[in-house]
């Protein structure tokens, strides 16, 4: 006894809808891929969706933590090892002869350090204060030109605070080809970085580093779009970071 009835082959679906069906699901996939997935999840933004989703920011954020998580192993497995196999002090035979000929003969010894000690001059070294004031003046005068060099060289500066665990991003809007430098400093701790770029569909990381307490350099954009700077403070207090740009490029943005 059936409850129901079997459908007749006129009610399935022909092969023609199945194919259908499927290509319309491979394109809806295809589209969520691209525009969220790989955005929020790897920070990957292959036609610019991302971004204007604000997906693309979630997605740097968790393959930093990832890398961070990479990086703290790697270190923990390196100290394990190194705790594992202590290195025990050598005596060497150089050293033991050395000992012993002194031991044996400390009357030669005697006679050569005499010996030495004669054959230095006695020398006086004498500095007239005004040689002294012409070094203070010539020390003041390198220190202020030093201090205008550096006022023309950087066009932009900023100063944030990071609390423990806070992460934030800093990019310069530049050109393909043009050339950025940079210097930037943290006080109350090292911190973790990673300099990249995107823009247009592109994305690039330059240098990554962990436990850095200050960089400096130049950054060339390898495309039209934002390049600069993301950073996290893994300390467990509040860190203080001056950032400094100058060269060729348009505007610096706090992107996160």
């Amino acid at each position: 006894m059936y409850n129901t009835d079997l459908p007749a082959r006129a009610d399935l679906p022909s092969t023609g809808k199945l194919l259908r069906s499927t290509l319309l699901a491979a394109v809806v996939a295809s589209v969520l891929l691209t525009t969220v997935v790989l955005p929020a999840e790897y920070a990957i933004d292959p036609i610019g969706a991302g971004r204007l989703l604000g997906l693309i920011e979630m997605g740097e954020i968790k393959t930093q933590l990832a890398e961070e998580a990479e990086l703290d192993q790697a270190n923990n497995e390196a100290a394990a090892m190194q705790v594992s196999q202590p290195t025990a002090p050598q005596e060497t035979a150089s050293d033991n002869q050395g000992t012993a000929g002194t031991a044996a003969d400390p009357q030669t010894s005697d006679v050569e350090s005499d010996q030495a000690v004669s054959s230095v001059p006695d020398q006086e070294v004498v500095q007239p204060e005004a040689s002294l004031a012409l070094a203070d003046a010539l020390a003041a005068e390198e220190a202020s030109s030093q201090a205008t060099e550096e006022a023309a060289t950087w066009s932009d500066e900023v100063t944030f605070t990071l609390t423990p665990g806070e992460g934030t991003e800093y990019k310069l809007t530049m050109e393909e080809g043009a050339v950025a430098t940079y210097a930037w400093a943290s006080d109350g701790g090292p911190l973790n970085f990673d300099t990249h770029g995107d823009g247009n569909g592109n994305s690039i990381s330059y240098e990554k580093g962990r436990g850095v307490p200050e960089d400096e350099g130049e950054l060339e954009a390898a495309f039209t779009g934002n390049h600069g700077w993301f950073f996290r403070n893994r300390n467990d207090n509040d860190v203080t970071v001056l950032l400094r740009v100058g060269g060729d490029y348009g505007e610096l943005n706090k992107a996160l």
